[in-house]
């Protein structure tokens, strides 16, 4: 029986990789967009129905849920993990570590840094008047929304164009983030506010001192 999955020429798969049914390894981007190569690490993990474009570097180690989409020219780093049915848009960069649950949305150009997390049904954002005829313009740079590291966005939450989160933030589930979050705060709401610092929450049932204390020794 031959191999159940699809690929192409110009895919490089890293050893010991897991490859589910009717996943896609190097579809070509839309005509008069340059291709290049899929380059993915060793270990990956790809389930079923995951279709990778042309174009991106993954690093090792990399694991997609059933349906994941992930466009050309994203530069990946290892360890990440892409829900089932989430999509990862052209020309992010994505950090070691980082974590996206399913039904995201990560528009084109976006930063997500090491160690982030992305709850279910997460939505970047990239331009603030759709559908502008300069939006590449608008959304990459300077302006490109940056996920800062460790920071953790609660599921359902939507961060909006230009946003900077920054580093070990926690955004409350269901937030709209319409401006930038400073680091190691907690915030919430619409539009999401700055409601304590994240050292200053605590474990529920009592088995640590503070959340996300465990952090600390990686």
């Amino acid at each position: 029986m031959g191999r159940s999955y699809r690929t192409g020429p110009n895919v490089k798969l890293g050893p010991n990789a897991k490859v589910g049914p009717y996943v896609v390894l190097g579809q070509a981007p839309s005509v008069g967009r340059k291709a290049g190569r899929l380059v993915i690490g060793r270990n990956a993990v790809l389930r079923s129905h995951t279709v990778l474009y042309l174009g991106s570097r993954i690093g090792d180690d990399f694991q997609t849920g059933h349906g994941a989409l992930v466009r050309e020219g994203n530069t990946i780093g290892d360890g990440v993990s892409v829900g089932s049915h989430s999509e990862i848009s052209r020309q992010t960069q994505i950090g070691d570590r980082v974590r996206i649950h399913s039904r995201c949305f990560v528009a084109e150009f976006v930063e997500v840094q090491d160690g982030a997390w992305l709850g279910p049904g997460v939505t970047v954002l990239n331009v603030p008047h759709p559908p502008c005829p300069s939006w590449e313009e608008c959304a990459s740079g300077e302006h490109r929304v940056v996920i800062g590291r460790a920071a953790k966005i609660g599921g359902g939450a939507v961060i909006g164009p230009w946003v900077k989160i920054g580093a070990r933030s926690l955004v409350g589930a269901g937030s709209v983030v319409i401006r930038d979050v400073p680091p190691g705060v907690v915030v919430a709401g619409n539009p999401a506010r700055v409601l304590r610092k994240v050292s200053a929450l605590e474990c529920g049932l009592g088995i640590y001192d503070t959340p996300y204390e465990w952090e600390a020794t990686k």
